[in-house]
């Protein structure tokens, strides 16, 4: 089965096309243009390089990693996300790779991936790390790695090959790092993605040691995000990266402070209680694999808004996804010998986020269509876990090949992005 992970972990991509430029030279990248670059060192997997410059880049920059969703890529997490507009608040660069590879899901599970330098895509984004550093003054205690869904898998590769590199990663709806290492060549790993592989601490930590032997400097801190519901990966993994990364960075599993920073939203901190602790961990009563994720408290974490602004604030705020204003409906119970869906809804002015649960009827499905009707003047810009057809008025949902086919009463989500309202819409399931 080749893998496809969810798009995303929250309010993503709005949209997927974005006109860049192409340079070989070693100059910067234009002034608050999202620049592609090639020819930026070592690249065993063909991986394709965009990169943001603010207006004013910070005396001493920071540099953000930000690792795409599968399906997705840099353009469209540069476009959908926040986090390029937050760049132009405090000066910080933003590094946007892309996956070539057909499932567009980063290597998280081959030998190769999961060891210092031992080839595939970690060894190209290092690449362009190293191609950054070597034309900017960047920060060298401020280098973060940030990712969701396939990306936030990397996020937790990277920081455990390349300890000495990051300061600081933000995983959003991911597993731990060697969760989901394989040995057949297979990128997807059931066991991982169902949360059935449940080790010690100690264990956790082992897998992250083990990738770079003999370390002993620094590690990187991280913050992880999940939704109680995802069933596209566990919400098993996210307790299991928290034991991992407490036992990394030798902090107690005992939260040293609990709060509450969203609605829906618990925020545990182990090791301190601050603003920038060892580990802190953000986790979504009743959400999926789709969660309200908000760039600034990921800026927050990476300590990359602990400079003097380089232009002066925005008049608007950054566009994180403010939380909904009412829970997530839950979902009917299956019936019949089909198929039953339901949406959750996240909105804000201007635009929203749908999750739809799909929930296979007494006799399972082979696969599965959601048809939807939008209302007048919306229309979807971005999808997940699904392939849309159409994009206004009635669209229609069907899977892909990993999540069509569910047992009786089992339930898969995808998900969808949209302009305009998405209120009334009443969604219609069909199996096959």
């Amino acid at each position: 089965m080749k893998p496809r992970l969810a798009l995303l972990a929250a309010a993503l991509a709005t949209a997927l096309a974005t006109v860049t430029a192409v340079v070989t030279a070693p100059n910067p990248a234009s002034a608050a243009t999202l620049t592609q670059v090639t020819n930026f060192g070592t690249n065993p997997t063909n991986l394709q390089m965009h990169l943001y410059v603010p207006d004013r880049v910070a005396a001493r920059p920071a540099l953000l990693l930000a690792l795409h969703y599968c399906t997705g890529s840099g353009p469209a997490l540069h476009t959908g996300y926040g986090l390029s507009s937050l760049a132009d608040r405090y000066g910080y660069i933003v590094i946007y790779p892309s996956v070539t590879r057909s499932s567009k899901c980063w290597d998280v599970s081959s030998p190769q991936a999961l060891r210092r330098n031992g080839g595939s895509d970690p060894v190209g984004l290092k690449s362009m790390i190293d191609y950054v550093r070597n034309r900017y003054p960047v920060d060298e205690n401020r280098i973060g790695v940030a990712g969701f869904s396939s990306g936030a898998m990397m996020t937790n590769v990277m920081a455990g090959v390349y300890p000495d590199v990051f300061n600081a990663g933000v995983s959003s709806s991911g597993v731990p790092f060697g969760c989901f290492a394989t040995t057949n060549g297979s990128e997807w790993n059931s066991d991982c993605s169902g949360g059935r592989i449940v080790k010690t601490p100690q264990q956790w930590g082992d897998l992250v040691r083990n990738a770079y032997p003999g370390y002993t400097g620094k590690r990187p801190r991280m913050q992880i995000w999940h939704g109680t519901t995802d069933t596209t990966l566990s919400y098993v993994n996210f307790g299991e990266q928290v034991k991992q990364w407490t036992n990394v960075l030798g902090v107690s599993q005992t939260p040293s402070s609990t709060d509450y920073p969203q609605t829906s939203a618990t925020r545990t901190r182990y090791g301190g209680t601050g603003g920038t602790p060892p580990v802190e961990a953000i986790s979504f009563q009743g959400y999926g694999h789709s969660i309200p994720f908000d760039a600034a408290q990921a800026v927050r974490f990476l300590g990359f808004d602990s400079a003097s602004p380089t232009t002066p604030p925005p008049t608007t705020p950054p566009p994180t996804t403010p939380p909904p204003t009412t829970p997530p409906p839950t979902t009917p119970p299956p019936g019949g010998s089909g198929c039953s869906a339901s949406v959750s809804l996240n909105s804000w002015t201007g635009g929203f986020v749908a999750t739809v649960k799909v929930t296979a009827g007494s006799s399972g499905t082979r696969g599965w269509t959601v048809s939807m009707t939008l209302p007048g003047g919306s229309s979807v810009t971005g999808t997940w876990s699904a392939t849309a057809s159409g994009s206004s008025g009635t669209v229609r949902f069907t899977n892909v090949d990993y999540n069509g086919a569910l047992g009786a009463g089992q339930s898969t989500e995808f998900g969808f992005q949209g302009n305009g309202s998405g209120a009334g819409m009443t969604p219609t399931c069909t199996a096959s």
